[in-house]
């Protein structure tokens, strides 16, 4: 469908949305000085409700335009420091060969890299970053048709394609940074040798890559009742739970399985 013809006939389907306060709902609302910044009710829904949620509305008015404020800010970034061209490890059908950052743009000039907390050391790969990913993969061909997108792990590619097969994955560029510094010089890692998660972005520049942005609130002072959040925007199970009135709670993280 063009994409005219859908706004069109979203633009119905609003129309005959908003039809559904009655006339005598809106002689009532006039009455009491409600002012409400549309006409959709839902069932049995009374005036306390609606000035509430209308309160809220205007709160999220407000918050879809900061979010885009932010986003345009990302977007005029200027490029950061030139990105060495590292090698990675990838396991295909064909075998384990590698793979240098530059080749991973393929055809885009954006590279989306997330580093997946799952090193040697670790007895099991990071369930919240697993979390993430479960979503990512069914998201990436998607993602793939504006920019390139790739997950990097410290493992040894033959662990991380294990997992990858564990989880029924897909769709996503799983990648090894096992024998380069990628994890340590872009804070995937700890000088200890922690892994952390984080999303960095390059951008080519004709034979020039540079890093462009990073999930840098990641290290940003926290306020009381706050984790870092900085890639909840593209974790989806956050984002849903934020809908609910138990929300996201204070002491429930995702799991590998839960049926264990």
């Amino acid at each position: 469908m063009a994409k005219g013809s859908r706004t069109k006939s979203s633009s119905k389907v609003i129309s005959r949305a908003m039809r559904s306060k009655t006339p005598a709902e809106r002689k009532r609302d006039g009455k009491s000085g409600v002012r409400s910044i549309h006409d959709v009710r839902f069932p049995n829904e009374d005036r306390v409700y609606r000035a509430a949620r209308d309160t809220l509305l205007k709160a999220e008015v407000d918050l879809r335009r900061e979010i885009e404020r932010v986003a345009a800010l990302r977007r005029k970034l200027r490029l950061g420091g030139a990105a060495h061209d590292f090698e990675f490890e990838e396991q295909t059908e064909s075998g384990m060969h590698t793979v240098r950052l530059s080749e991973l743009f393929g055809d885009k000039d954006t590279l989306v890299i997330y580093s997946y907390m799952f090193g040697p050391q670790m007895k099991a790969a990071c369930p919240s970053c697993t979390s993430i990913l479960d979503s990512l993969d069914g998201a990436a061909p998607h993602i793939t048709q504006r920019v390139s997108l790739a997950v990097v792990a410290k493992s040894p590619i033959a662990r991380v394609r294990a997992f990858n097969d564990q989880r029924g994955w897909r769709n996503l560029r799983l990648l090894s940074s096992a024998s380069n510094s990628y994890n340590r010089d872009y804070h995937g890692e700890t000088e200890e040798g922690a892994q952390r998660p984080i999303l960095n972005v390059f951008v080519r520049k004709g034979e020039a890559i540079h890093h462009a942005y990073a999930t840098e609130l990641l290290f940003a002072p926290t306020a009381k009742g706050q984790n870092g959040r900085h890639v909840d925007m593209i974790w989806p199970l956050w984002n849903m739970l934020d809908y609910t009135p138990e929300g996201r709670g204070k002491d429930w993280y995702p799991r590998l399985s839960y049926t264990d």
